[in-house]
C-alpha cells in the first residue's frame, strides 16, 4: 500500500540562502504514528512546516524533491489548500486565541466546516477526549493553565477534522503528569479516530513509548530510521537521546556512522 505521506529527498532554503533540510526523507502511512527525533536546531520543525505550507510565511521554500500525500503532490500548495486536504500543525508554544474563550478557539479551529450540525458533533468529541476543556469551555484562553492551553491547541486541531496531525513538542514546558496525560490522549486521537500523526519531540523516551516508527534527524538530515523497538535497543539511540551514556562522553551521529563507514570498508 502506498503511504500516505511521503517526503521525498527534499531540500529547503529560507531568504534565498540558508540551507535547513539537506536531502530529508521519511514517510507515514495510514494510521501510523511517526516520531521525529534530534537536538535543536537539526530541522525536525522545519520538516513539519515544509509538509504543511507554512513555510511560506517564514519566506522559506521547497527548492528540490518532493511531499505527496495521499498521492497528490502538495510542496507547491498554499497552507490553507493542505488544511482542506486533511494536514493540520499544531504549533509548539500553544499559541491559543487568548481573548477568545476555550469553546470560541474551538469554533476558530473548525472555520473550514460550514456545517453548524457537524461542528457542534466536533466539539463533542474534543471535549470527550479533553473533558477539562469542557469544564473551561467559557473562560478565556488566556486564563487557563499551560497544560489545559496544549489541550486546547491539539483540540482546536482536530475541529479541522484532520487526517495527518502534525505536533511539534506536545510535551514543552508541561510537568511529567500533564505529559503523561497528553500523551495518552493523542494514543487514543490515532486509535479512535484513526489520525495519522507525524510527532516531533524532545523527549525521546516518550515518543518512542507511542509511536510506530521512528526518524533520527541531525543538521537536516535523516541518519537513523527503523521500527521503535530496534530504535529504543540501539547502542546509539540510548547513548545520544535516552541519557544512557557514561559520565563526560560526547559523540554525534555523524562520527559513529564515518567511524562505522569506515569499518567496514577496512575489513
Amino acid at each position: 500500500m502506498e503511504p500516505f505521506l511521503i517526503v521525498n529527498n527534499i531540500e529547503v532554503i529560507y531568504h534565498n540562502v540558508i540551507l535547513v533540510l539537506k536531502g530529508m526523507s521519511l514517510k507515514v502511512d495510514r494510521g501510523q504514528i511517526v516520531t521525529v527525533l534530534g537536538n535543536n536546531g537539526a530541522g525536525k520543525t522545519t520538516t513539519l512546516k515544509a509538509v504543511s505550507g507554512l513555510l511560506k510565511s517564514e519566506d522559506g521554500e521547497v527548492t528540490d524533491g518532493e511531499i505527496v500525500f495521499k498521492g497528490e503532490r502538495i510542496d507547491r500548495k498554499y497552507p490553507e489548500e493542505i488544511v482542506r486536504m486533511g494536514i493540520f500543525q499544531v504549533m509548539e508554544g500553544r499559541r491559543v486565541f487568548d481573548e477568545l474563550t476555550v469553546e470560541e478557539n474551538l469554533i476558530a479551529g473548525g472555520h473550514t466546516n460550514r456545517n453548524r450540525g457537524k461542528m457542534k458533533k466536533d466539539i463533542e468529541i474534543v471535549y470527550s477526549f479533553f473533558p477539562r476543556l469542557k469544564e473551561r469551555k467559557s473562560v478565556l484562553a488566556g486564563y487557563i493553565s499551560g497544560g489545559e492551553q496544549q489541550m486546547l491547541v491539539i483540540g482546536r486541531g482536530l475541529m479541522s477534522t484532520p487526517s495527518l496531525m502534525l505536533l511539534d513538542e506536545p510535551s514543552m514546558g508541561l510537568s511529567p503528569l500533564l505529559v503523561g496525560e497528553i500523551f495518552r490522549i493523542i494514543q487514543r486521537i490515532n486509535k479512535e479516530e484513526g489520525v495519522s500523526i507525524l510527532l516531533v519531540e524532545q523527549n525521546a523516551r516518550l515518543a518512542l513509548s507511542i509511536a510506530d516508527h521512528g526518524y533520527v534527524m541531525e543538521n537536516g538530515r535523516i541518519v537513523l530510521d527503523d521500527t521503535v523497538e530496534k530504535l529504543r535497543e540501539n547502542a546509539d539511540v540510548k547513548e545520544f537521546y535516552l541519557g544512557l551514556t557514561e559520565v563526560g562522553k560526547k559523540k554525534s551521529y555523524r562520527d559513529v556512522k564515518h567511524y562505522k563507514r569506515r569499518k567496514r570498508w577496512l575489513t
